[in-house]
């Protein structure tokens, strides 16, 4: 399974979309799927609560895990690699096996951080959820460290779609077989 990990607004849905279809497998988006079996995030956050939410995720993550020997691209919530340890019982081995695998990536629109936070908050302002321009920044802000020490591959985001599907498919290629057919299961 290739995973992507970054922020929102990095382009993980519309990237991992893109590079399904190029290799011929599913695309899943954790959101999509926290959305599918739990029900709507804002609404979810507004009960719960983010402790509560994160938990959550991770449930329906492990449950995705659980039956992803199928080959997939998978696009990861944005706080999910930023949680805390004891969030959820298995979330720390999980966070590892994501961090250790070599099909994980994380997209960033740059690897400068003030680049990358203003390309963020413009690219989150035209969402229709989007919080406060001041209220994006300072999650960017908090989140783009842990994004950037996460031992995988940095993918950057601002430039057309098919480069950054390209590139994915090139660190790819040495990892699998044929595109045709890969075995993605990792």
């Amino acid at each position: 399974m290739i995973r992507l990990v970054g922020p929102g607004g990095a382009g993980k849905s519309t990237a991992g979309a893109w590079l399904a279809q190029q290799l011929g497998v599913a695309f899943v988006d954790l959101d999509k799927e926290f959305i599918a079996n739990v029900g709507a995030i804002s609404s979810y956050l507004d009960t719960h609560g983010y402790d509560a939410y994160a938990r959550q995720n991770v449930s329906v993550y492990l449950g995705l895990a659980a039956v992803a020997g199928r080959e997939a691209v998978l696009a990861l919530s944005s706080g999910f690699m930023t949680y805390l340890p004891d969030i959820h019982p298995e979330y720390e081995r999980c966070r590892r096996e994501i961090v250790s695998s070599l099909s994980t990536f994380v997209l960033l629109p740059s690897l400068d951080v003030e680049t990358c936070v203003a390309e963020i908050v413009r690219r989150q302002l035209i969402r229709p959820f989007a919080r406060s321009a001041e209220r994006e920044e300072q999650v960017i802000r908090t989140r783009f460290p842990i994004y950037v020490r996460i031992p995988a591959r940095k993918v950057e985001t601002m430039r057309p779609v098919y480069e950054v599907v390209d590139e994915l498919i090139a660190a790819t290629a040495d990892r699998f077989d044929s595109l045709d057919g890969p075995s993605l299961s990792q």
